[in-house]
């Protein structure tokens, strides 16, 4: 398995050309890894007005082992944290004062399985999809308004219910063309590496049961929208007493999700001050209050981004593109 993170970079409450910078410092740190496993997202079409950049992107290795994925997890956690020393980091799926679906963050994971055992990861993989999106669902606001556990979920361009083909890109679970792998896109990205360790563990289990689930679209659509708005209905309890018999998950991990800490803390602090939170958070490894700091956007931070990480990994970032469309 491996693990690609998208996440914010605000200066102070958006992301600005700066997290570019932060992205140049990293990959000349270690270009052997990062070059490769490293990326630049940005908004498109009007949602550009709202501002150019959107999320920076990390990613490991792969592992056959999770608490050695993990490690590696917090390592580059870490060495985003030790560059990015004027910005907040913010892992949520969307930014909470905008109504920006092309400007999203996400966790993405990938499971790589025999290719005679594709369809029957991805159809068990779906079958509890819905329930897993609880662990890490943190985008409870858009536009400065309430929405529910994820506006991502619900709107993101980059994802979406299932559709028949599964190496289609833009949806919440694909067969990837460029890497053969089973890629789960629909997770937001989640402050608390416990809640990442859960899912793993839940993928795992669920990919190596014995028997294939019905893999019953419809009803994945319908239980998605329950979960990235709602939370923990009735038919998600049940999908959680099936993943119960093969998973000593923790059920408290669905019903208090931290879509529903980050609303809590917001309706109580402001947004301001939840993302100075949560910057804390991703780098500490625990939640606690944190005033806000003097945070502000930097031109030469911007242009020295787009020179010294942005041209250099552009020919990459090309080639990635096409693989992920043709591969």
């Amino acid at each position: 398995m491996g693990l690609e993170e998208e996440l914010f970079l605000t200066e102070p409450m958006r992301p600005r050309l700066g997290s570019l910078y932060y992205m140049a410092r990293l990959l000349l740190r270690n270009p052997r890894h990062y070059y490769q496993y490293s990326a630049t997202n940005f908004a498109r079409g009007k949602d550009v007005r709202h501002g150019l950049m959107s999320t920076v992107e990390i990613a490991t290795t792969p592992h056959c082992q999770i608490e050695s994925l993990l490690e590696e997890f917090a390592l580059r956690r870490r060495e985003l944290c030790s560059v990015v020393d004027n910005a907040y980091i913010v892992p949520v799926g969307h930014l909470f004062d905008t109504e920006t679906p092309t400007n999203t963050g996400g966790l993405h994971l990938h499971v790589g399985v025999a290719p005679e055992q594709r369809m029957h990861a991805y159809a068990n993989i779906a079958y509890f999809l819905p329930l897993l999106m609880l662990l890490t669902a943190s985008s409870p606001y858009a536009g400065g308004r309430y929405f529910g556990q994820s506006y991502r979920i619900a709107h993101s361009f980059a994802i979406g219910a299932l559709r028949e083909d599964p190496t289609y890109r833009f949806q919440d679970l694909i067969i990837s063309r460029r890497l053969g792998t089973v890629e789960i896109r629909v997770f937001d990205p989640v402050w608390d590496v416990e809640r990442v360790r859960w899912v793993l563990r839940a993928v795992q289990t669920i990919v190596q049961l014995p028997h294939t689930y019905p893999l019953d679209r419809e009803r994945y659509a319908e239980l998605r929208e329950q979960a990235c708005r709602t939370g923990y209905t009735p038919p998600l309890q049940a999908l959680y007493r099936e993943l119960r018999a093969y998973l000593a998950i923790p059920e408290h991990l669905f019903h208090q999700t931290v879509s529903d800490q980050l609303a809590e803390w917001t309706a109580r602090y402001g947004i301001l001050t939840t993302y100075a939170s949560l910057d804390h958070a991703y780098r500490t490894g625990e939640w606690a209050y944190r005033a806000p700091r003097e945070v502000s956007p930097s031109l030469w931070r911007a242009a020295a981004g787009l020179v010294g990480y942005y041209l250099l990994k552009l020919p990459y970032a090309a080639y990635k593109a096409w693989a992920e469309w043709h591969g």
